[in-house]
């Protein structure tokens, strides 16, 4: 009896599991595990309001009780959230536009750790639109010896100001205005091949649709 004639053969790869290389435009798309090495430094960007704190929550669990950060699922999660609340505990009783700025700080700094000293791949939040960020955290993660790897979470104006008044965290129109222009820019540029600079190792572009469908992001040992 003949055998089959795809005995012996490796199995097709399943087209739903994405290691991702360069630029990776997967709006539209069925994904459901994406692929990164053990030591990248993942960098899940977008507007406010875009779907990157349901993102992490979905995908590594929930922070909103942490004021730092904490390892879930074989990953460092570093997310603006922590810092939120570490600042709270001591100035909440203030505007919160008084204390924003030493959240960010304390964010970048924490950022910073633990890139230089986790055991763990690194995932970190963080809204992707400005340069000298992106920058910054790029020269740290290579000091560290990790590749920058980034999921950019691309959504309309509108859905990002409904995901704004979901998490009760609304920016003003004006500074909403401005990180959607450079947003757009930003993926325009990263499509054209022109952005962002340094050049990471790789980007995927999702929806919400396709970043909701992602059941795992795993780590190559």
């Amino acid at each position: 009896m003949n055998p089959p004639l795809d005995a012996g053969r490796d199995p097709a790869p399943d087209p739903r599991v994405v290691t991702p290389a360069a630029v990776s435009d997967l709006r539209g798309r069925t994904v459901a595990e994406l692929r990164y090495p053990a030591t990248a430094a993942l960098l899940f960007t977008g507007v406010p309001g875009a779907g990157k704190s349901t993102a992490l929550r979905q995908l590594f669990g929930s922070v909103d009780d942490t004021v730092e950060a904490v390892v879930r699922r074989g990953a460092t999660l570093v997310d603006s959230q922590q810092s939120r609340n570490w600042w709270r505990l001591r100035l909440g009783r203030l505007p919160y536009a008084l204390w924003l700025p030493i959240v960010h700080i304390t964010h970048y700094g924490r950022i910073r750790r633990a890139l230089r000293e986790a055991d763990s791949p690194v995932v970190v939040h963080d809204c992707g639109t400005r340069r000298w960020v992106h920058r910054m955290i790029t020269t740290w993660a290579r000091h560290s010896g990790r590749e920058v790897h980034i999921v950019m979470i691309d959504v309309p104006p509108g859905a990002a100001r409904d995901g704004q008044r979901v998490r009760g965290r609304r920016v003003s129109r004006i500074s909403f205005a401005l990180h959607n222009a450079r947003w757009h820019r930003l993926v325009e540029r990263v499509i054209a091949g022109t952005a962002p600079h340094p050049v990471p190792a790789s980007v995927v572009i999702v929806d919400r649709a396709t970043i909701s469908g992602v059941q795992v992001i795993s780590f190559d040992a």
